[in-house]
């Protein structure tokens, strides 16, 4: 934790402009306020990234801009769909505002926003590498995006308590394989989707979800799965894992 405070501290300084990416579904949770009021004190001009737009709906975009654009200039980016790079590239320039040299674009943000990959994207060619697992960037990458703007890749700093497994499964910064109780954090899926978006639910398992709570519905899951013990008992755990895989892959959106 302490090495990759430096790292960002580093990269903070030597940074023109920073670009915070948070994870669009989550803009709350994955912003790092004292990273915000770091680059207000070293009055280091910096742009909030909502990555992943593609898993949100519109309408929630708007209200997760409107809020996050009091505090800085905000973008939507999906990198899937190669989405809002373009302007993100715009928008650097503009912030930025230096005409005789390169930019040196900070990238930062917590594990599995997506940071490295928004750095592709505006690149337009995989320089940065990526992978789905959280904490792939083991190092500073610097990477020449063309057009007056370099990039300062950077490790992610962890923002959760180590025993928060809820939160971790839910952002994809841990997997199935990581987690000690996947019944909870699929549960947490579950209640997230059944405040925001319970049709998905219904169509992506095909079930009917009516007054049921959590749990049955995680059991609705592992019948229709087919997931069954020897004596017919319903298995919870393959379900659990199931459904975490689906969220951390993008299968199920909130709208």
């Amino acid at each position: 934790m302490a090495s990759q405070k430096m790292i960002v501290k580093d990269i903070i300084k030597k940074a023109d402009v920073l670009l915070e990416v948070v994870d669009a579904r989550f803009p709350d949770e994955t912003r790092n306020s004292e990273i915000e009021r770091e680059l207000e004190r070293l009055n280091k001009p910096f742009i909030i990234v909502l990555n992943k737009c593609d898993l949100v709906s519109k309408e929630k975009l708007e209200k997760a801009k409107n809020r996050m654009a009091k505090i800085a200039p905000t973008i939507f980016v999906s990198s899937k769909e190669k989405f809002g790079t373009t302007m993100l590239r715009y928008k650097i320039l503009e912030v930025a505002d230096i005409q005789d040299r390169n930019i040196t674009v900070g990238c930062i943000g917590y594990p599995n926003t997506g940071k490295s990959s928004v750095i592709n994207s505006v690149v337009g060619r995989g320089k940065a590498p990526t992978s789905s697992i959280s904490g792939y960037t083991k190092g500073v990458q610097i990477i020449n995006a063309g057009s007056r703007i370099v990039f300062l890749d950077s490790p992610g700093v962890f923002p959760l308590d180590e025993h928060d497994e809820y939160m971790q499964g839910l952002l994809g910064i841990k997997d199935s394989t990581h987690l000690k109780d996947t019944i909870g954090v699929a549960l947490k899926i579950i209640e997230k989707l059944i405040d925001e978006n319970k049709e998905i639910l219904e169509a992506f398992y095909n079930v009917s979800i009516r007054d049921e709570n959590s749990y049955d519905i995680l059991e609705m899951i592992g019948m229709k799965s087919n997931f069954l013990k020897q004596k017919g008992e319903i298995d919870e755990t393959r379900a659990a894992v199931k459904i975490i895989h689906d969220w951390q892959k993008g299968l199920l959106r909130i709208e």
